[in-house]
């Protein structure tokens, strides 16, 4: 009988998760959700990181990577059941898990968390990065607008390969996706779901033209659990530069240190 390799990466049975590294047993779980355009292998560095000490799970949005082929999905709402609908056949009662988004996933990992919590499946711990709190409408209309500008908005928000911008077959065969989720992200409504119980930790750049520190702070309304925000140097993409640090607020948000956390409080810091 074939032994597998100690480090062999278990699969996850699911094309809307990637893991791309193994965990100790007994490990709690950590969601990422990615940004607009984004796709799992963006938290490829923070899974490197946090191997030691979470068994992190990626979704992986359809329309890129190895779910090319695979239709896009235009509406927050229907991509939060379709992936809460894949979570509930993985997920089990006595494992812990924390959950972590940015920008769009952001969103997205609150409305898989409240839709986890109603289906008895509450998370530890929410980190939410690069996103207003979703009772404040982040209106646009930049999914109507020619490829030209929406490359435009893709430059202005950084985060993106120079070279693949630059290079006309790979943006052809990307934008589809993209604007997908511009459709998704501005067309996106709160429709009311009842404050969640868990820490919540809101994670912003200074310098970011989608989200500001009022509009961040409105995250602590959708959680009666403790809440900080953090703020650091840079644009909507600021977690690059401060990798480390960002590895480091989720380390700390891990369930096994989030189900010690009791009563309710507030704090910012800038870093």
């Amino acid at each position: 009988m074939t032994r597998p390799h100690p480090n062999a990466v278990p699969p996850t049975g699911s094309p809307w998760l990637r893991r791309f590294h193994a965990a100790p047993a007994g490990s709690p779980l950590l969601l990422c959700f990615p940004h607009a355009g984004g796709s799992a292998s963006y938290f490829f560095p923070f899974s490197a990181r946090l191997a030691a000490h979470a068994d992190v799970l990626v979704v992986q949005y359809p329309g890129r990577q190895e779910r090319f082929a695979d239709r896009c999905v235009e509406s927050l709402h229907e991509m939060a059941d379709l992936i809460t609908e894949e979570l509930l056949q993985r997920l089990v009662p006595d494992r812990p898990f924390s959950i972590f988004g940015h920008s769009m996933g952001a969103s997205l990992a609150f409305e898989v968390a409240c839709r986890l919590r109603d289906a008895g499946f509450p998370p530890a711990a929410l980190t939410v990065s690069g996103r207003r709190a979703p009772s404040i409408p982040a209106p646009g209309s930049v999914h109507l607008a020619t490829d030209d500008q929406l490359i435009a908005d893709i430059k202005l928000l950084g985060g993106t390969d120079q070279g693949m911008l630059d290079n006309p077959e790979l943006l052809a065969a990307i934008l589809p996706s993209v604007r997908s989720d511009y459709v998704a992200t501005e067309t996106y409504r709160f429709r009311g779901a009842d404050p969640l119980r868990c820490p919540v930790t809101a994670l912003i750049g200074d310098a970011d033209p989608r989200v500001d520190e009022p509009q961040a702070l409105a995250w602590r309304n959708h959680s009666t659990g403790p809440f900080r925000l953090r703020v650091y140097a840079g644009g909507h993409f600021y977690l690059v530069p401060h990798l480390d640090a960002v590895v480091a607020e989720l380390l700390a948000d891990l369930p096994v240190r989030a189900a010690a956390s009791a009563g309710t409080e507030s704090a910012t810091s800038h870093h």
